[in-house]
């Protein structure tokens, strides 16, 4: 399609604007992180990264992100194993039921997070309170992997989509069970997906607020968490900033690596 002069410098500046919308924000937060005046004044006097250090000494910090690791870590585990055996059920079998099964897994993605987490903290109270399970930890994996599934779920579906059965049947025909035809001949197709659809599952979990704040208990802080409840102390504005700027950092990086991985989906389709 060709477009006009005129219609190519108003897209221009229509997906300039949008960009600037996002990530100007972005990059102020990662300026005022290295601004050496406590109350944030612009321009910056100066650049330092006295603050860095100082957010590394917080104790508080330093145990919030170590929360969001491990909580990260284990949502994109069960992500992994139930998004994957989802994909397959759904690819590579006809039943009765499989639309409406597809359909149910991404449908939490697409919900409100105030709605999964009022769902949830419900359940939760309703269930594993009266069997002496409280809300902490275990609650935010769970709560973080009822989303990070659909990721996963999505990138092994859009693989499996790509990749003919007819491999799997070639392996069996050669005299390999069905796990060895996994192993040897599916699990090499497919493993750029699985990495990609971790990567973004713990990118998702890693930043994730709303769902947390009604899943944790009073014990546990992820990083999020910590941030959201120290932007009033005026004290704290330096070390704010910093860990928000590594917040976006440690969730760029992530998503990057998942980008670049999902690429090659096209060239894996035509082995």
């Amino acid at each position: 399609m060709h477009l006009s002069r005129p219609a190519r410098i108003a897209l221009r500046t229509a997906a300039a604007l949008g960009l600037a919308v996002i990530y100007l924000p972005l990059l102020l937060v990662l300026v005022n992180s290295l601004n050496p005046d406590r109350s944030s004044s612009w321009p910056p006097p100066g650049l330092t990264l006295d603050w860095w250090s100082v957010a590394w000494r917080n104790d508080g910090a330093r145990a919030a992100l170590w929360t969001s690791v491990e909580a990260g870590l284990a949502a994109t585990a069960i992500a992994l194993v139930l998004g994957t055996l989802i994909a397959f059920a759904v690819q590579r079998h006809a039943f009765f039921g499989r639309e409406a099964i597809s359909f149910a897994v991404v449908l939490p993605i697409a919900l409100p997070g105030i709605v999964t987490g009022i769902a949830l903290n419900s359940a939760f109270n309703t269930v594993l309170e009266p069997l002496g399970v409280g809300l902490g930890l275990f609650t935010v994996v769970v709560g973080h992997a009822t989303f990070c599934v659909v990721v996963v779920f999505n990138n092994v579906a859009a693989r499996l989509r790509r990749l003919p059965g007819s491999y799997e049947e070639a392996a069996m025909d050669l005299g390999a069970h069905s796990f060895r035809a996994f192993v040897d001949v599916t699990f090499p197709l497919m493993r750029s997906a699985l990495l990609a659809g971790g990567l973004l599952a713990f990118a998702l979990s890693f930043d994730e607020i709303v769902v947390t704040t009604f899943t944790a208990g009073p014990g546990v802080q992820t990083l999020p968490i910590w941030i959201f409840n120290n932007m009033t102390r005026p004290q704290q504005a330096p070390v704010v900033n910093v860990v928000a700027a590594l917040l976006v950092l440690l969730s760029v990086i992530p998503i990057y690596v998942a980008q670049r991985l999902s690429s090659d989906t096209a060239s894996a389709s035509r082995i």
